[in-house]
């Protein structure tokens, strides 16, 4: 098992809680940005503690490079999330979260669709391969 897994699925349950909050206020149909800010902003006012696009080392045979990742939020460095206001979850998305999750070493991932009636009905789970066993 990851040894961030078990914190990672309680923040899980906060972080959709703060995002079905947001859906409930702004509902479908705006830009990610707006989502993004306003899920943030959620999480600040519940005291969780988040970043967003930041650096991370990238290493690639004898290459060893900061690069700035362009993920939406992460919870205590141990649960990413993913917003998104699209028609459809596509599978590049999920590959891109997973992506993501493997270069900063985090279990698990969210990704929300805000672009839905109903926001749990558009939030997809994922795990980073061996993390909950």
């Amino acid at each position: 098992m990851h040894p961030k897994y078990q914190r990672a699925n309680e923040l899980s349950k906060l972080a959709i809680g703060a995002g079905i909050e947001v859906h409930r206020d702004k509902g479908p149909g705006l830009i990610e940005s707006i989502y993004e800010k306003c899920f943030a902003h959620e999480l600040t006012l519940q005291g969780i503690r988040w970043d967003s696009q930041q650096p991370v080392r990238i290493s690639y045979k004898d290459l060893t490079f900061e690069e700035p990742l362009r993920y939406d939020v992460l919870i205590e460095s141990c649960l990413l999330i993913e917003l998104k206001a699209v028609e459809k979850i596509l599978p590049i998305h999920r590959a891109q979260l997973m992506s993501y999750m493997k270069l900063l070493d985090v279990p698990l991932g969210l990704i929300m669709n805000f672009n839905s009636v109903k926001l749990t009905d558009d939030i997809h789970r994922m795990l980073l391969p061996g993390s909950a066993d």
